[in-house]
């Protein structure tokens, strides 16, 4: 008897699990272009030629020179047509599944890890970072982060909850339903363009939305590679390839985009003086906005921290992506006495930094001719450049040390790319512009502090408000800094780690903007909250109004007796409580 119920026992559950398994992942088609493979050589580009023009986003490598080819830019109306083509197919989405929204991230989660080194080569031709560390670091490890955690976390999040009442609502069921929002739109930077484009599909997605993004016209090629995969993703899952849009286009085009009233929300990610543009341009139509804007991160180093045990974390926090890294630290804020042991610390580092294309210079990028390695890859255009050295001969002429580099660097080998030299400047005052204005740029940069106090006040003496650090040996004193600093993130011993954790929210204060993506926050934020009461026993307790308050009223005086005592009941003391039942009565 004892083994047919066993064998019983395991027959249901064996049921059970095939009944409720995951449907098999489907098969997506590589993609990967010849211009992202190894050995691959293009035509050089010609440097009086627009990125933007006419009817095309011209693209290049930033680090060789080589042209990538042309992608159509968007005009005005093929915008609003796009947004058009995401509508409708939000209105089948939006009634989906969790387990279907699953299904889709699930797909893409299997591409991305059977197609790591493609995704992360198209990144590094498009924006010139390297694949060994940036690529690695930016693109892959946040994506298949944020993949997880929806996959994982998404339907606990926007389940119904249920939400308690009080002794007036006790016959009341009182649920919150986070529904869809419709179409929303993201606009990304370039600095990570992998992940900046799918992390809010993937949010959008599994929230129920449609999704228009516009990716930076700097990183349009990779744009069109991934929406290329994310469309066969869909297409493999039964799910309307409608529901991704992707905008390319010049910023003559953009307001297309962010005053079409159909949107329902729109994500910001890039400088705080265009975000202001698009929060501008979102308010007639009173579309919600998140920002995340500028950044001037601070990393608080304390007296008893070992400097020596947190070089090699200083070094990557600063030169990561060539400094393109929106929670890079941009200020290393160091007591007096331990600033020339960090300067002998980093220098000899920073000194040996070797630049230039991953792709076309080590032997993993291209193969046998090559050489052992690139540290730090290319910067995504010279534009800013007259600006960077302006700032740095500035910080000089008051007072600042250029102890390295500080200015562009003409490579030997590529000299169409945009190259910065990796930089060190001490001795840097509050009072600089270069200690105020975010500088996304190789440039490690140290201002010196006499007591903890003078240190968080120059944390803080910023307009921005996005990440932080705090580095030292004693907890108490750790906190004790973190929980002053006017900032989204802070990270104890560590530089921008809390991205890397998307259960938590992520965004800044002051001029770094406002709202959060990732994390519980960030996927909420795409829904709309909608307050649901019932009764409990439906149809047979229900909300009846008594007949002293009932219109027309009778007697006021008593009318007021009553809600008066009611009041007192449901909400005073216990002996208010008591006192006020003769005035239900």
């Amino acid at each position: 008897m004892y083994l047919a119920v066993g064998l019983s026992a395991v027959a249901v559950v064996l049921a059970y699990w095939y009944v409720t398994r995951p449907a098999p992942v489907p098969h997506i088609e590589r993609v990967y272009p010849e211009q992202a493979r190894p050995g691959w050589k293009g035509p050089l580009r010609d440097p009086s030629k627009p990125v933007v023009g006419a009817s095309s986003i011209h693209c290049y490598d930033p680090a060789t020179g080589y042209v990538l080819g042309e992608v159509p830019a968007d005009t005005p109306d093929t915008i609003r047509a796009k947004i058009g083509r995401a509508v409708q197919a939000q209105e089948a989405w939006r009634t989906s599944s969790f387990e279907a929204r699953r299904h889709v991230l699930r797909a893409m989660h299997a591409w991305i890890q059977r197609d790591l080194e493609p995704i992360a080569r198209i990144a590094c031709r498009d924006t010139g970072k390297t694949q060994a560390i940036d690529a690695a670091f930016g693109e892959l490890l946040t994506t298949c982060a944020k993949l997880a955690w929806t996959i994982q976390q998404g339907e606990k999040v926007l389940r119904p909850e249920r939400r308690s009442g009080n002794l007036l609502l006790a016959h009341k069921r009182c649920t919150v339903f986070h529904e869809p929002l419709g179409v929303v739109a993201a606009c990304v930077s370039w600095n990570y363009p992998v992940h900046n484009m799918l992390g809010p599909i993937i949010s959008a997605l599994f929230a129920g939305n449609a999704i228009v993004v516009k990716c930076s016209e700097q990183v349009a090629w990779t744009s069109h590679h991934m929406l290329t995969a994310v469309h066969r993703c869909l297409d493999a899952c039964g799910a309307p390839r409608d529901l991704v849009q992707v905008v390319t286009c010049g910023p003559a085009s953009v307001e297309a985009l962010t005053r079409d009233p159909r949107l329902a929300h729109i994500t910001f990610i890039g400088s705080d003086a265009v975000g202001r543009k698009v929060a501008e341009a979102a308010a007639p139509q009173l579309t919600a906005t998140t920002l995340e804007l500028g950044g001037k991160d601070p990393a608080v180093i304390l007296p008893d921290t070992s400097l020596s045990f947190f070089t090699s974390m200083f070094m990557r926090a600063c030169f990561q992506a060539m400094g393109q890294n929106c929670i890079g630290i941009e200020r290393f804020i160091v007591p007096r006495s331990m600033v020339d042991e960090l300067v002998d610390a980093v220098r000899p580092r920073i000194e040996k930094l070797r630049c230039g294309s991953f792709l076309d210079e080590t032997r993993f990028g291209c193969g046998p001719d090559g050489q052992d390695t690139v540290d730090c890859g290319a910067m995504i255009s010279d534009a800013r450049f007259d600006a960077l050295e302006a700032l740095i001969t500035d910080a000089v002429a008051h007072g600042a040390k250029l102890v390295l580099g500080g200015h562009r660097l003409v490579h030997p080998t590529w000299p169409l790319g945009h190259y910065f030299a990796p930089t060190l400047l001490t001795h840097v005052t509050p009072s600089m512009r270069i200690a105020q204005e975010e500088l996304f740029a190789p440039v490690f940069l140290i201002m010196a502090y006499d007591d903890v106090e003078e240190a968080v006040q120059i944390a803080n003496g910023t307009a921005f408000g996005l990440g932080s650090s705090v580095f030292g040996r004693t907890k108490a004193q750790c906190h004790a800094v973190a929980v002053r600093l006017q900032s989204g993130m802070v990270n104890i011993n560590d530089f921008g780690i809390s991205y890397l954790n998307q259960g938590l929210p992520f965004g800044g204060r002051k001029d770094s903007g406002y709202g959060r993506f990732a994390g519980p926050e960030g996927l909420l934020g795409l829904t709309a909250p909608k307050a649901v009461t019932e009764d409990v026993a439906f149809g047979l307790v229900q909300t009846s109004i008594p007949p002293v308050v009932d219109y027309p009223l009778s007697n006021t005086q008593r009318s007021w007796t009553f809600l008066r005592s009611l009041v007192r009941l449901a909400f005073g003391s216990w002996t208010d409580a008591l006192g006020a039942i003769p005035g239900l009565l």
